[in-house]
């Protein structure tokens, strides 16, 4: 197997620079299910103005009593009614786009549990739970097959060799697609090699299906690994993601900016904005997010208005965070501030 020119980590690039991977162009891709998900997607876009995604599952299930240390994947099998319950209550605060509890359920992070062989069994009913509750809202919200980073760091610099993260990702896609999802979210990147492999491994594994793909700029404005949300639009934009943005970071104030950079890169990228909810403390082995609904609601009106379109919370927030930046933004608009929320 040829291994896939790698993109650039660092220092300026355009688009050019960046290698379009091996797939249909959208239009063709858009049609491979018919056209099913894609219009469910589109859908939702055309309702005009910000959508609300969801917040935290971490922090949720930490306070229902998930240890340090354990995976909060395998909560999806044995404490699965904690799981829909914490879904129900991100639908009832207003998210339209929610995320399965599968952010680290790829065989390579999985392996540090000894579950690597239950990749399947895992996100296939992460999915199945978060439709359930979707559907028994009234199917107004779209499910999102969350996928996290590998866990490994990418050869050269690591010894995570690209085909290798190519069919993690895919097999974790596959089996998200196979229990429903509308569309995956991949999140929390650092690495462009390690976001593209898991775009490709989407792209093999789920053509039809929407992407979108959120990078972490919580170094100087950069990843960790020097990426800069200039390069991120440029480069995601090339590899097909249907939604680009940032998420997680080290509070709101932080990824205004970056979204704010983003915009103006590129007018036309559907952005997404999910930061967490400030800096954490460390208190009794739990970490602590000191920022209020009431600040987050109002960081997510300056989101919107600096180009966002979906809307959420990272690390640290909760259902009372997004009901109320689905309420502020919404009152916002009434009074005549433009867009209005989904």
């Amino acid at each position: 197997m040829t291994r896939p020119r790698r993109a650039a980590r660092t220092g300026s690039t355009d688009e050019a620079g960046f290698e379009p991977l091996p797939f249909p162009d959208a239009d063709e891709r858009r049609l491979a299910d018919g056209g099913r998900s894609s219009r469910r997607w589109q859908a939702l876009l055309d309702e005009g103005g910000p959508i609300i995604a969801d917040g935290a599952m971490g922090t949720m299930l930490f306070s229902a009593g998930l240890q340090f240390g354990d995976p909060p994947e395998a909560w999806n099998l044995s404490h699965p009614d904690v799981v829909r319950r914490i879904h129900r209550a991100y639908l009832d605060a207003g998210s339209r786009v929610l995320m399965t509890n599968t952010f680290g359920a790829n065989r390579l992070r999985l392996s540090l549990h000894g579950l690597e062989r239950r990749v399947s069994e895992l996100n296939r009913t992460a999915a199945i739970l978060l439709r359930g509750e979707v559907d028994a809202a009234g199917g107004q919200a779209l499910v999102a097959g969350d996928i996290g980073p590998s866990g490994s760091i990418m050869a050269p610099t690591g010894t995570l060799e690209y085909p290798e993260a190519v069919a993690a990702f895919a097999e974790q896609a596959a089996a998200l697609a196979a229990g429903g999802v509308d569309l995956m979210w991949i999140e929390t990147m650092s690495d462009l090699l390690e976001i593209r492999a898991a775009i490709e491994g989407v792209r093999s594994a789920a053509p039809a299906l929407p992407v979108i793909a959120t990078m972490t700029f919580d170094t100087r404005g950069h990843t960790m690994m020097g990426v800069s949300p200039e390069q991120a639009v440029a480069a995601l934009t090339v590899w097909g993601a249907d939604a680009i943005g940032g998420n997680c970071g080290n509070g709101p104030d932080e990824l205004l900016a970056v979204i704010q950079r983003m915009h103006a890169a590129n007018p036309d990228a559907v952005l997404v904005a999910k930061s967490n909810a400030g800096m954490p403390e460390l208190v009794d082995m739990r970490a602590v997010y000191r920022t209020d609904p009431a600040t987050m609601a109002a960081c997510a009106v300056e989101m919107r208005d600096a180009g966002a379109r979906i809307i959420g919370g990272c690390c640290g927030t909760t259902p009372e965070h997004l009901a109320a930046m689905a309420e502020l933004a919404r009152v916002d608009a009434t009074m005549g501030t433009p867009g209005t929320v989904a």
